[in-house]
This record gives structure tokens, C-alpha cells and sequence, in this order.
């Protein structure tokens, strides 16, 4: 348990804000059929990152980094999750060292200096941007 009381009453949205009224508004997404597609690209594009999901409230990607990699982001403007699907490093967030491991979930506010470093073993990272992440020139 991570220490937060489990609510026993089903979950219920009475509201939701953040979509528009009309969900036929929304255009349908293509998604790629699995993780290993998207690496495929990942690998493939400039950076090592592929997004595949952008609407207003949240974007979403694949970031590879091999091992020995240096990871060159700077701070974003938007919070960010990293969900660690495979791979073995270390993550710097401000002046804490963490690790970076499968099954690992890794916060970053918005505007905090973060990094992977010491690449162990090929990282294969899902990434999430709240709000979208804004494009870099």
C-alpha cells in the first residue's frame, strides 16, 4: 500500500470540465498496435522521441535512450510523467538521484531540471504531458 486510504465507494464522474460538450468533436486518434511500433519510430526520429497522442489537456509519447546515452532535455513548461516500460539508469530530478527502473513511475514538475544519466541498459520510457507539451524551436 503507498499509504493512501483505499475509498470502498465505487468511482462516479458527476462532471467533466476538461472535454469539450460534444465528444463527436474530439477527431479519432490513430494509434499505433503496440509499444514496439512506436520504439520502432522512437529509434528511428531525431531525438529518440515519438509522440502519438496531443489534445489540449495532455500529450503523450515513446523516448528511447540507449545505453551510455546522454539525455540532452532541458526543463519543459508543462508537468511530466515517465512510466519506465524497460531499461536500467538513473534519473536526476532538481538534486535528487533516483532510479530508473521497468515498472518505475517518475513525476516532474513543470519547470524542474531533470535528466537520465548512468544509461545501464537501453531506457524505453512512456511519457506523459500535462497540459500538451508545447513545441521547442
Amino acid at each position: 500500500m503507498l499509504g493512501c486510504p483505499v475509498d470502498p465507494r465505487p468511482f462516479r464522474v458527476d462532471r467533466v470540465n476538461h472535454f469539450p460538450e460534444d465528444f463527436r468533436s474530439v477527431p479519432d486518434l490513430p494509434m499505433p498496435s503496440n509499444i514496439e511500433s512506436l520504439l520502432a519510430e522512437a529509434r528511428r526520429s531525431t531525438g529518440g522521441y515519438v509522440e502519438f497522442l496531443r489534445v489540449p489537456s495532455m500529450s503523450a509519447g515513446v523516448y528511447v535512450l540507449a545505453a551510455g546515452a546522454t539525455d540532452r532535455q532541458r526543463p519543459h513548461q508543462e508537468d511530466e510523467v515517465y512510466y519506465v516500460v524497460r531499461g536500467r539508469g538513473k534519473f536526476r530530478r532538481g538534486s535528487e538521484d533516483l532510479e530508473a527502473r521497468p515498472g518505475d513511475v517518475l513525476f516532474v514538475p513543470a519547470g524542474r531540471p531533470h535528466h537520465f544519466h548512468e544509461i545501464e541498459e537501453e531506457l524505453v520510457l512512456l511519457v506523459v504531458f500535462s497540459p500538451a507539451e508545447t513545441p521547442t524551436a
